[in-house]
């Protein structure tokens, strides 16, 4: 960690003063506070003071220009696939000449398509990738993330992915959560006896992962074609036993019951969503759960967006990921995120901003140290190049707008 000062900050966004605030909902949401002409000190990696330049105090450190470039607290991303095996732009050409998400998985593809090209890889090279992978996304201002295993699908398999995300931890300089996902599909082997393969998730995979202390969170897709309600619950029932708090896969394709027992058993967040009515956003106000968007499936699949707009008009919070993964998000660059939100959801940029900072971090229950400019917090931060409004950043879909990117006071090249 290091100390350093910033100066001539054209405008410093995301400032939260009260750090016991871990969310943002409905109307909050549409606020970002900000200072102008700003000046921002990081010390030994923690935020320690910020304000005007014009009252930028005496001070001796190391300091960097933002040359009037805007800052915001570094994203969260609260839902990736970054370990995997080969990349899937062969069902990408099968969608284009009509092929469904549904009909692809039947046929041997999606999910279980690199489950076969994970279990054929190495521990060392899945590492070497994935790694690749995560310098991208950190490069692209992301300051946090979490990362699924799920592509295993053998205890072997969902052992080696977690081992990587473990060994991604010991070297990244950004925080890492990591989640189990065994239940992300059925494998071919286990088609005629589905109960067969609950029984490995719930009876030999849990234990191990326990044993090692590989995991913080359990996710199910719980959806038409995958896993049911009642499977669903049966798995997070098991995995609290374990000590894994839960995720869910839910109303990706349907209106399935995902939201509501996400509810029922206090899951930290349940995402996508593209599925969801007055049902679930009343199942969604009865707790805690965060509900995640992933703008970056639908715009990739062609499928429906979560209603991002009706769930903050509702009152609730919501929170945007990347899905970064082979086969319905290909892509971790959450400015990207924070377009199609605007564009598609219909969500201000102040709310997208939100949605990818301080909603992010409690996604990952970590909003006591990320997800915005506090004092005492991680000094984790995006300086972006000279542009003209905070808008701007979505506006200009697809364009790199960030200059640097700052983790704990250094910057990352």
């Amino acid at each position: 960690m290091k100390s350093v000062l910033i100066k001539n900050i054209k405008a410093l966004y995301g400032i939260i003063n009260d750090a016991s605030i871990q969310k943002k909902s409905g109307t909050e949401m549409s606020h970002l506070d900000s200072i102008e002409n700003a000046y921002l000190i990081i010390k030994d990696g923690i935020i320690t003071d910020f304000g005007s330049m014009n009252s930028l105090p005496e001070i001796s450190l190391p300091s960097i220009d933002a040359n009037n470039g805007y800052v915001l607290p570094s994203f969260i991303d609260s839902h990736t696939h970054i370990v995997f095996a080969k990349s899937r732009e062969e069902e990408f050409v099968m969608r284009i000449k009509g092929k469904s998400y549904e009909e692809i998985a039947a046929a041997g593809g999606g999910i279980l398509n690199s489950a076969r090209k994970l279990q054929a890889m190495s521990e060392d090279e899945l590492f070497e990738s994935a790694k690749a992978r995560l310098f991208e996304v950190i490069s692209n201002g992301t300051g946090a993330i979490e990362i699924k295993s799920g592509y295993g699908l053998t205890v072997e398999d969902e052992l080696k992915m977690l081992r990587v995300i473990k060994r991604l931890k010991a070297i990244s300089p950004i925080t890492i959560k990591a989640t189990f996902l065994g239940a992300h599909a059925i494998p071919t082997e286990f088609k005629q006896n589905r109960e067969a393969y609950i029984n490995l998730v719930i009876n030999e995979m849990l234990p191990k992962i326990s044993a090692e202390n590989l995991a913080e969170y359990c996710d199910v897709f719980c959806d038409q074609g995958f896993f049911t309600v009642d499977e669903t619950e049966r798995i997070l029932i098991a995995a609290k036993q374990y000590g894994l708090k839960a995720k869910i896969h839910g109303n990706e394709l349907g209106y399935t019951g995902g939201v509501q027992i996400a509810v029922k058993h206090q899951a930290i967040s349940v995402d996508h969503l593209e599925y969801t009515g007055e049902a679930e956003i009343t199942s969604l106000k009865n707790g805690n759960t965060m509900p995640v968007g992933l703008p970056n499936c639908s715009f990739f699949l062609g499928i429906p967006y979560a209603p991002g707009r009706q769930i903050i008009d509702a009152g609730l919070p919501f929170c945007l990921a990347s899905d970064y993964n082979p086969g319905s998000s290909p892509n971790g660059r959450m400015s990207f995120v924070v377009s199609l939100a605007c564009t598609q959801m219909k969500l201000t940029p102040e709310e997208a901003i939100n949605a990818t900072t301080i909603n992010g971090a409690y996604a990952l229950e970590l909003s006591h140290t990320h997800g915005s400019i506090t004092k005492g917090k991680l000094g984790n931060i995006i300086i972006t190049k000279p542009i003209p409004s905070l808008a701007f950043i979505p506006y200009s879909f697809g364009v790199d707008m960030i200059d640097k990117v700052i983790i704990a006071g250094v910057e990352i090249n």
